[in-house]
């Protein structure tokens, strides 16, 4: 099977000669500048490291390391607005075009929102007056049609487009997250404005991103995470309220101008939701944190294996970054056999691998994945 089939059957949920392997197509299914430079010299791979996204300390992943793994995926993702620069408050402090001020503490690689421009005094006149970032600049979509060109002709792999900021994600910074979670109780009218405008924004940039890449992707990625380690971010009741309907209209809009499949990106314990997932057309759900409270991989796949693929599932928790090689190979197959079973699953580790986890290890899941 080419790589491109592999992983479509698999989100298609039929059996394929090998479970389908994604490495770094999307800012959440990568590694960290760390990780990756302790590997690269493992491997003998002696190239600069180039940084895919800096306020997650997340590195590019370089063609020779991709196939060495057996990678049936490449991304593509979208970019800055033209002419826009990030606000520098200091060497550790920078305000985005969000007006999200973002920190990054001693020792730290990763920044933090610590501050949004909505978190006092926020009423409706607020969303109205604010400067909102255009989704539709040209900027954001640069040089994504020259590359999926080149992919989907002088390459066999499985195409991912990756549409950057979460609407849902979005909102919560500007608000801040305990102000946004208290108003979805007592302010819910307030919070649905504030969502309808970041979601105009990721209607515009999903629509200009997949019109650029001219029907020449496979597969479109949305990340918002609305799970935590011990079920959803806020009850279903109030997702089937606020979030679904605004859901349902992004994936629409995006599937009117393309093909591609939906993969739907949320950390955490979402088995309370998923059932939704599927009805607003997720075709495949990502990272499969089977360490969250819901989540356990079998029962997963009794549940919604027929109707949705799984995109992830590699324990980054404990197994990656503490296990011995044998204990991550026993992770993979344990998690191709419940998974992978009849089709419906592409391997990945559980979020981006971080920099406590060995090359070794890393080597060592690929080795296991690739195995018939």
């Amino acid at each position: 099977m080419t790589p491109k089939q592999r992983v479509m059957d698999a989100i298609d949920r039929k059996a394929t000669d090998r479970v389908p392997i994604d490495f770094g197509s999307t800012i959440n299914t990568g590694i960290t500048r760390g990780a990756y430079e302790r590997l690269k010299k493992y491997l003998g791979v002696d190239l600069p490291t180039v940084m895919l996204e800096p306020s997650m300390d997340l590195a590019q992943m370089d063609e020779c390391v991709l196939r060495r793994f057996n990678v049936d995926t490449r991304g593509v993702s979208t970019g800055s607005a033209y002419g826009y620069k990030n606000k520098v408050i200091s060497s550790d402090t920078y305000v985005n075009e969000w007006g999200v001020t973002y920190y990054k503490s001693p020792n730290c690689p990763f920044y933090e929102a610590v501050g949004g421009p909505f978190n006092k005094n926020f009423g409706a006149d607020d969303i109205k007056t604010f400067p909102w970032p255009d989704g539709g600049n040209p900027g954001r979509v640069a040089g994504i049609g020259k590359k999926t060109k080149f992919l989907s002709e002088e390459t066999d792999y499985a195409i991912v487009l990756h549409i950057r900021g979460g609407f849902v994600g979005l909102s919560q910074w500007m608000r801040g997250l305990d102000n946004w979670l208290a108003d979805t109780l007592t302010d819910p009218g307030l919070i649905a404005g504030l969502l309808d405008r970041t979601l105009n924004y990721q209607l515009d940039l999903a629509v200009s991103a997949i019109e650029a890449a001219e029907g020449k992707i496979d597969v479109i990625h949305f990340a918002d995470d609305i799970g935590t380690q011990n079920g959803p971010m806020v009850s279903p009741a109030t997702y089937r309220e606020l979030i679904k309907p605004r859901q349902r209209e992004l994936f629409a809009a995006s599937k009117k101008y393309t093909n591609a499949k939906i993969l739907y990106h949320s950390c955490g314990s979402n088995s309370e939701i998923m059932d939704d997932l599927i009805e607003i057309g997720v075709d495949a759900f990502n990272p499969v944190q089977t360490d969250a409270r819901g989540m356990d991989a079998a029962l997963l796949k009794k549940r919604f294996g027929g109707k949705m693929a799984f995109w992830g599932g590699i324990d980054t928790h404990k197994v990656l970054p503490y296990g011995t090689t044998d204990d991550v190979r026993r992770e993979v197959r344990e998690k191709k056999e419940i998974l992978g079973s009849g089709g419906g699953f592409v391997l990945n580790p559980v979020h981006n691998v971080q920099a406590d986890v060995p090359p070794e290890n890393i080597c060592a899941l690929f080795e296991a994945a690739a195995e018939s």
